[in-house]
């Protein structure tokens, strides 16, 4: 772990990730309970502290929480899966509950079975030799988690594999995308089946014409004179401070967690308020929750394409490590993410987490027109991030807050996209786009989960709608002579089914989840911060199809729930091969916590944002993607007195002549 900034060793913090000695210790514990039988982990992470338990131990009325650990195993080579919570305070194993029908996320060492297996498979050479292809070194699977196919249940722990050729061994696969698919058995590690598409009868071959964009095979492209350097500097070091994984900055203090599921988790995020001299509680945890990814075309194998990435796949166990000036620039503050093996061992993968500061252009500024006095203030950005490969995209996580009090959870979008060849017959549209010579890109969504579990300066908050309408008043009547009045309609969202909204344009949504309990001293409004969402688009897939039945979370752009501790994942917790069928025993949805139909008035509540693209893909798409940005914003809304920017100081250009103007203001306060 690399570091910017000093460092002080402390006791491990509550919320802390397991550390590279803890997980082994949990391991062993596990293996003790259930004596000789084998087992595989599919997961080994910290069991999070209930709310309250936390909340004691932070307000010193309670002792420190035990650390537990949170496993989910299963029988070596079966489907058979189970849930283990052990007590690594005690050393003991609390509880064992077997689960069933539900198959856990699919690890990196899972989805290596796929390629491993494929390649060798006589039925997979087969069908590559009838295209030509008897090299089969040169052919590669990408391997997802299958999102369905009727022909297996829960008897079998399924993936797919997408097949590609490259000409050599940097070659860009995606640009010949083979015209089958296999279906694998994870555990059992045998080809289940191998799925050739045809069109009136006839095999597709690949696409042969390269489409490269590593450095080896652009440099003749390259032009190296029209960019200048441009430096990141920070003579001073930097404006935060870490101890352990809690970090203090301009006002802010947080705690930075990861996990092998959610990646990033921000928790106990607090600010101090420079107009009423204390520290305020704003959020107890956030964190990116769940995603799908389905795609548009209803052709044979495409139907089976949505991809659930922190469900099925884990945004922690598919993070990069980040490397200085390509990643992250200027002065960086790394940590580093420690995660299980399926044999139960810990492993590192560094440089997990970017902690760093940029400028973020202006914060406020006036020009008074009559004496040419000029204010303006520079704003800055603390940015928290994380990039994970998921296949053939990138996404890069960035969760940044900002002097005003703003938080904002940005995601850039890149990699390749996904292909599959194009039969002479066919044609891409209408549900894709031909992004050259034989190659069909798919229309898809992009749509994230990001869950907030708010304390907007107590415990108990309410979510309010906010719409801008017209007024009612008619034209030319007392009320609206002129026909020009407009207001903000204010709805609140008091039961868990009023709490399942959706974005609307017309009105410029916006949702205000408030403090009823205290009203702000000028406005008279209850404190609140603003959920600014305008990134969300509707799931396309139609009610009753299997998209739409598994991602419930992402028919709504908004859930507001009564708060339930370790109730987090919108799609279940289990999300591989899942339905999405309700009220399923060991594996609830969003869709089941909002049918319980429970009160969000005035009380401790969990939001889930939803928000993302709908992508059409586009020539420039291809063959790698320009970054595409996302986001969703919560800004302070009448939470503080005063422009909470206040206390930064002008820009260098204003400095002198604000310090000029604060000596003749003491010596004349009439000024």
């Amino acid at each position: 772990m690399s570091s910017c900034c000093a460092k002080v060793s402390t006791v491990t913090h509550p919320l802390d990730p397991l550390s590279i000695e803890e997980i082994p210790i949990a391991t062993s514990l596990i293996r003790e309970y259930v004596n000789s039988k084998p087992l595989k982990f599919n997961c080994i992470t910290l069991h999070e502290p209930t709310k309250a338990d936390y909340a004691a131990f932070r307000n010193n009325s309670g002792p420190r929480p035990d650390r537990r650990a949170f496993s989910i195993v299963l029988q070596q080579g079966t489907p058979n899966v189970a849930e283990v919570i052990v007590n690594l305070t005690s050393r003991k194993v609390e509880s064992w509950k077997d689960v069933k029908d539900v198959f856990p996320t699919l690890t990196l060492e899972d989805l290596d079975v796929t390629e491993r297996i494929a390649r060798s498979d006589p039925r997979v050479i087969q069908v590559c030799r009838e295209i030509g292809i008897t090299d089969m070194s040169r052919v590669y699977f990408d391997a997802w988690a299958i999102g369905i196919d009727e022909r297996w249940g829960f008897e079998r722990r399924l993936q797919q594999g997408l097949p590609y050729y490259r000409h050599s061994t940097y070659d860009n696969q995606y640009a010949h995308p083979l015209d089958f698919t296999v279906v694998v058995d994870t555990e059992t590690e045998e080809i289940l089946s191998v799925d050739v598409r045809r069109v009136n009868g006839q095999r597709t071959s690949t696409p042969l014409d390269q489409h490269n964009y590593l450095p080896g095979f652009m440099t003749d492209f390259y032009r190296h004179d029209r960019l200048k350097p441009i430096n990141i500097t920070q003579p001073a070091g930097v404006s935060f401070a870490m101890n352990g994984n809690e970090l203090e900055w301009a006002g802010f203090k947080m705690h930075i967690g990861f996990n092998y599921r959610e990646g990033i988790v921000l928790s106990d995020v607090r600010v101090h308020d420079a107009y009423e001299n204390r520290e305020r509680k704003l959020f107890n945890r956030i964190s990116v929750v769940e995603m799908v990814v389905p795609y548009g075309n209803p052709q044979r194998p495409h139907h089976k394409k949505h991809a659930f990435d922190v469900g099925e796949y884990g945004s922690g166990l598919m993070t990069n490590s980040l490397k200085l000036g390509c990643d992250c620039k200027g002065a960086i503050h790394y940590l580093d993410a420690i995660l299980p093996t399926s044999s139960g061992e810990a492993t590192v993968i560094e440089n997990a987490v970017c902690i760093h500061e940029e400028d973020n252009g202006l914060l406020y500024k006036h020009t008074d027109f009559r004496d040419n006095n000029v204010i303006s203030a520079r704003d800055r950005k603390l940015v928290i991030s994380q990039i994970i490969t998921a296949a053939n995209y990138e996404y890069a996580f960035y969760h940044t807050f900002t002097l005003d009090g703003t938080y904002k959870l940005e995601i850039k979008l890149t990699g390749i996209l996904n292909t599959y060849c194009l039969h002479p017959s066919e044609q891409a549209a209408p549900f894709g786009t031909q992004v050259a010579k034989g190659l069909d890109a798919h229309n898809h969504q992009h749509i994230f989960s990001l869950r907030v579990d708010p304390e907007i300066d107590g415990p108990n908050n309410t979510v309010v709608q906010s719409d801008a309408l017209p007024a009612e008043d008619p034209v030319g009547s007392d009320a609206n002579p002129y026909g020009n009045a407009f207001y903000a309609k204010k709805t609140p969202l008091l039961t868990s089914s009023q709490g399942a909204v959706n974005y609307c344009h017309e009105t410029s949504r916006s949702w205000d989840i408030t403090n009823p309990n205290r009203l702000n001293p000028a406005s008279h409004k209850p404190l609140a911060y603003k959920i600014l969402n305008n990134n969300c688009p509707p799931l396309m897939a139609k009610p009753g199809s299997t998209v739409y039945n598994r991602a419930g979370f992402a028919r709504h752009s908004l859930w507001v729930l009564p708060y339930r501790d370790h109730e987090l994942f919108p799609a279940g917790a289990y999300v591989c091969q899942s339905e999405g069928r309700t009220n399923h025993p060991h594996n609830p949805t969003i869709v089941d916590w909002a049918a319980r139909n429970e009160s969000i008035d005035n009380t401790d509540i969990v939001c889930y944002i939803q928000f993302g693209l709908t992508h059409f893909p586009r020539t420039e798409d291809f063959p790698i993607m320009p970054a595409e940005p996302v986001s969703v914003m919560l800004r302070a809304s009448h939470f503080f007195q005063k422009n909470p920017g206040l206390w930064v100081p002008p820009s260098q250009g204003d400095a002198a002549s604000c310090d000029a103007f604060a000596v003749d203001l003491k010596k004349n306060p009439k000024l």
